[in-house]
């Protein structure tokens, strides 16, 4: 029984990763860390400051995919909107 669940936790990090590294790999394909980086200001601040920014709010994820969009505070993206919600969600998720 216990390494069924050590198993099931493995997975579970194994598949949390994936999501992240495609996430970052989406990231640098849609341009985002030309002016973004994980954790040091560049052009714009740190994927890790947003984070902190929005952390405990509950319209964070629609605020900043509507900001986007509309190129508030930001260059327009060219993303779709659900690759926009995808990088919203990891940047979130810091």
């Amino acid at each position: 029984m216990k390494s069924i669940v050590m198993a099931a936790v493995v997975a579970a990090g194994v598949a949390a990763s994936g999501t992240a590294n495609a996430s970052e790999a989406l990231a640098k394909s849609s341009g985002c860390m030309t002016c973004h980086d994980l954790a040091t200001k560049k052009m714009g601040p740190s994927f890790k400051d947003i984070a902190a920014k929005y952390k405990g709010k509950a319209d964070a994820e629609a605020t900043l995919v509507a900001n986007l969009k509309a190129a508030k505070g930001h260059p327009a993206v060219k993303t779709s909107d659900a690759d926009t919600v995808t990088l919203v969600k990891w940047v979130l998720a810091m």
